[in-house]
């Protein structure tokens, strides 16, 4: 469900509820203060009877005010003046999203307005709320055909009381893009399987060319003609074709100029293959595409957004399933780049893919510096939980970009190491390298050591999002399911290192 979301002018007539809004301490803001004149006092009185701080995404609730016409009011707090950030509104977007939806209650109006100590306007306050009202609003529901009246409860839209209607509609129109990528990836990890096979995955992608994106695929005929025997060994096992996703957006004044490549993992569906995982939640592995779901997001933004960059993708979308034609541990396959990887252990799936793809996306781009995705190991998850992605590179300015993305993204990432001493341990007796190492030291950094294998001398960073891509609990702008992870930290790296400033 799409939020819709208007931005009107200051009203106190609300007939439902009405949303104002505090700082921490609290403090309320001056349409809050306004309201609560018009009820005698009863703002003040609700948040002092709460013991509340208007921390960023507390909501406190007041039924059947006096003195105004709205039914409801709710006290949305912002969280310390000094730390409001784009991240922390859309955070408190989110909170009051969710609030909305557990009360069934539509329309509900926000007055929004900024401290005279923020940074921000009125306008992108409005806007940066709104943005995690939707992002919190998402709902993958398409394959329900019954839903109670409580499961049918949601937001269909939200109004903003603003002072400048037309700059927070063009501040929230510079933001569209953004919500419209992240939920397209979401979006891909929420189908199921046997919807979202490898060809399928081939034409959500082609449905980019709509927005300027071009898009051309490889079949096995084609890959197996290039020497990816890596990628083709692991969906030998299954009755989906494998396919070679490769985007292109050239956005740069120079089109012609060296591009930043994206390059995801699209493992459709991960059984393990032969090295068969654990029937326990099997069913999860629907979203071990979430690397090519993110790369397919990015261009999604860029392309809608016109990024004036030029910017690459290539996505190895394979299935990895294990009947009688499917890798057998002890395998040797031929890479792309020629290097030979014993395959000790099927489940090991991803960097396999990614060794054709990484290589690929070098020999045919040239690209300046080179950016993979993958839900890649669990030992990030162990390393790291769920709400932090691992990051590996070789550069330190792109890891540094890459973090500085990070934080204004609001989607985390924590340096880990790489070095000889983890490529040392997948050295094979029998082939160029073994695709995992004897024993569970380092699962992460032997993973991503791996890919490092098959980068030439350009920039690279590897995202291991294992834990990210899919949450078991909703969160600030995130409903529990898919995340979409990846889309705002590749659209804040673009525009951070490669686009022209503004």
């Amino acid at each position: 469900m799409t939020l819709a979301v208007d931005f009107s002018p200051f009203e106190t007539n609300w007939t439902t509820t009405l949303v104002v809004l505090a700082v921490e301490g609290p403090v309320l803001l001056p349409k809050a203060r306004e309201i609560d004149e018009k009820t005698g006092g009863q703002v003040s009185k609700a948040l002092k009877a709460a013991n509340a701080k208007a921390k960023s995404g507390e909501i406190v609730e007041i039924l059947a005010p006096a003195g105004i016409s709205a039914q409801k009011i709710l006290v949305l707090g912002l969280g310390a003046v000094e730390k409001i950030a784009a991240k922390t509104l859309e955070a408190a977007g989110g909170a009051l999203a969710a609030k909305l939806q557990k009360a069934g209650e539509a329309p509900a109006a926000v007055c929004a307005e900024s401290n005279e100590a923020s940074s921000h306007s009125d306008a992108e306050l409005a806007a940066r709320l709104a943005l995690g009202a939707r992002l919190r609003n998402y709902r993958f529901d398409k394959y329900r055909t019954t839903q109670t009246e409580d499961e049918q409860a949601g937001l269909d839209k939200l109004t903003l009381f603003v002072a400048d209607p037309a700059a927070a509609t063009q501040a929230y129109g510079r933001l569209v893009p953004l919500a419209d990528g992240v939920d397209f990836a979401r979006d891909l990890v929420s189908e199921p399987p046997n919807v979202l096979f490898p060809v399928e995955m081939a034409a959500r992608a082609k449905a980019l060319t709509a927005l300027g994106v071009k898009v051309s695929v490889l079949g096995e005929a084609e890959m197996a003609g290039l020497g990816m025997g890596a990628l083709l060994g692991v969906g030998q096992g299954s009755r989906r074709e494998s396919q070679l996703i490769v985007l292109e957006w050239r956005g740069a004044s120079n089109p012609d100029d060296a591009p930043l490549a994206l390059v995801g993992k699209g493992v459709c569906f991960d059984t393990g293959g032969i090295s068969l995982k654990p029937a326990a939640d099997m069913w999860d592995m629907k979203f071990d595409m979430g690397g090519a779901a993110a790369v397919l997001g990015a261009f999604h933004t860029l392309a809608a957004r016109k990024a004036k960059a030029n910017v690459v993708g290539v996505i190895a979308a394979v299935e990895n399933m294990p009947d009688g034609n499917a890798q057998r541990p002890g395998d040797v396959v031929t890479s792309m780049s020629g290097q030979t990887i014993e395959v000790l252990n099927t489940d090991a799936e991803g960097r396999l893919i990614l060794a054709d793809a990484v290589w690929y996306a070098q020999q045919t781009f040239k690209p300046r510096a080179l950016i993979d995705l993958a839900t890649l190991t669990g030992a990030i998850i162990i390393a790291l939980g769920s709400e932090i992605a691992g990051l590996f590179a070789n550069d330190d300015t792109l890891a540094a970009d890459l973090l500085a993305a990070a934080e204004t993204s609001g989607e985390r990432l924590w340096r880990m190491p790489l070095g000889d001493h983890f490529d040392k341990k997948i050295k094979s007796q029998i082939a160029d390298m073994q695709n995992i190492a004897n024993g569970r030291d380092a699962g992460a950094s032997i993973g991503a050591v791996f890919v490092g294998r098959f980068i030439r001398d350009i920039p690279w960073a590897h995202l291991d999002i294992a834990g990210v891509a899919w949450t078991k609990e909703a969160r600030d702008t995130t409903p529990k399911g898919a995340v979409g992870f990846g889309v705002r930290l590749l659209d804040s790296y673009i525009a951070r290192a490669a686009e022209p400033s503004a």
